[in-house]
């Protein structure tokens, strides 16, 4: 099938490589004209583990293009996704649907035949009859139904989860858009793959739904670990202990210095808006958006009682600035406030990251930015662990040690043992554990 993918972001270039991967003809477009020429290079503008040699694969076999020409690509199409930016509106915390209107005005007046368009971007509920109507307003007449196809795919697995989905979501009740739908994802059908269809209004609101129920228990363990300290239990026993029971499940039960990236903290905030808006109040979701604002600088002073009370002066190493591994995403990453906060506290902070620190110089200021762990622990007073990369879980701490003001890890990702670091001379400091 021929498909137009609106958007080269996270969510339609991994889409659009996936479905080319599928052997569908694939065409991507953008219009940042940089980028598309980039991608024309072979330049990939995400960290994606995969993702530059499944566009290679593909580019190469003639099913996967990219084009700053909309017109072109819709007009042949079977399928048009809609795969662009929808942030946090500035004032109110909207969704801000402008480029969804925009993408979905070009693709009116580009349509030449009968044609499904798809929101793949994350949108609130009624965005797609949004979309419909502007449609038919742009192009009276015009034969294009419109789907809801909400994507979750986690940064660092997005193309396992593309190609092994738990579930895809179709909102329509047009059986011809029900038919392109189901041809598009027939390839996984081998995997038995679980279509579900449903109303338009329902596949929109099951993506917010489901983003802040997983918010929500990664919020939950983080209180308990608050209370686990103070009591002298142990927060990872506790979410074995409760994860082990199928009704609540073991994934999204670790604690850390709470979430980040950029669909959890936009998409329970228009969630909340969106209960606002039909005077439906969010009492949960709002609760779980506050604790996690306000944990995520909290983790400072941890850091700060690490060190006696006072990091004035005293410089901490900072390991991990993205929001999670496998992924050069800075979006609310929770290293953002932790520094902001010890610089304010007078500390200088060097740090590192595998793959953020470019995207991260646009955030943070005032920081060295080092090469590896043990550049980035010189003469540091206290080592923290903010991201859980593989790179960081082997530390050497012999030669930690050696290089450090001060043998202290601050592990906010509960990587490593209390003993076992002990045995190395540190005092560590974990989240919902006894002290090392």
């Amino acid at each position: 099938m021929r498909v137009a993918m609106i958007g080269t972001g996270y969510v339609g270039l991994v889409s659009g490589a996936c479905f080319a991967d599928f052997g569908h003809d694939v065409v991507c477009v953008d219009k940042d004209a940089g980028k598309i020429a980039a991608l024309k290079r072979g330049e990939i503008p995400i960290y994606e583990p995969g993702l530059d040699d499944l566009v290679k694969i593909n580019v190469a076999a003639g099913r996967l293009s990219f084009t700053t020409s909309l017109p072109a690509s819709v007009a042949e199409a079977d399928a048009v996704f809609i795969a662009v930016g929808t942030p946090s509106r500035r004032g109110d915390g909207h969704a801000d649907l402008s480029f969804v209107h925009a993408a979905a005005r070009e693709i009116a007046a580009a349509i030449g035949k009968f044609t499904v368009v798809v929101t793949k971007s994350t949108v609130p509920v009624g965005t797609g009859d949004a979309v419909e109507r502007i449609l038919q307003e742009t192009r009276p007449g015009i034969d294009a139904p419109v789907v809801s196809n909400p994507e979750f795919l986690r940064e660092g697995a997005a193309i396992r989860d593309f190609k092994h989905p738990d579930r895809i979501v179709i909102g329509t009740g047009d059986e011809r858009a029900r038919e392109v739908m189901t041809q598009l994802y027939r390839p996984l059908y081998l995997n038995r793959a679980p279509l579900m269809f449903t109303d338009r209004r329902t596949a929109e609101l099951i993506k917010y739904a489901a983003n802040a129920f997983l918010a929500t228990k990664i919020t939950f363990i983080n209180e308990i670990a608050d209370l686990a300290e103070k009591v002298g239990a142990d927060v990872q026993d506790i979410a074995r202990g409760i994860g082990l029971d199928n009704r609540i499940g073991s994934k999204f039960l670790h604690a850390g210095p709470g979430y980040g990236g950029s669909c959890f903290p936009k998409d329970t905030l228009a969630l909340l808006k969106t209960g606002q808006d039909h005077d439906t109040p969010m009492r949960i979701v709002e609760a779980v958006q506050t604790v996690n604002d306000t944990r995520k600088r909290a983790m400072a002073r941890k850091v700060q009682n690490a060190l006696g009370g006072d990091v004035r002066g005293k410089t901490v190493a900072v390991l991990g600035l993205t929001f999670k591994p496998n992924t050069d995403d800075m979006r609310e990453a929770p290293s953002i406030p932790i520094i902001r906060a010890l610089q304010d506290m007078g500390a200088t902070v060097r740090v590192y990251d595998p793959a953020g620190m470019e995207q991260a110089k646009t955030e943070i200021c005032d920081v060295a930015y080092c090469r590896d762990a043990y550049d980035c622990a010189q003469g540091a007073a206290a080592l923290v662990i903010v991201t859980e990369w593989e790179q960081f879980r082997a530390l050497d701490f012999a030669r930690l040690k050696a290089v450090m003001a001060q043998p202290v890890l601050i592990d906010l990702r509960n990587i490593y043992r209390a003993a076992d670091v002990a045995k190395h001379g540190f005092v560590y400091e974990s989240v919902g554990r006894p002290r090392g």
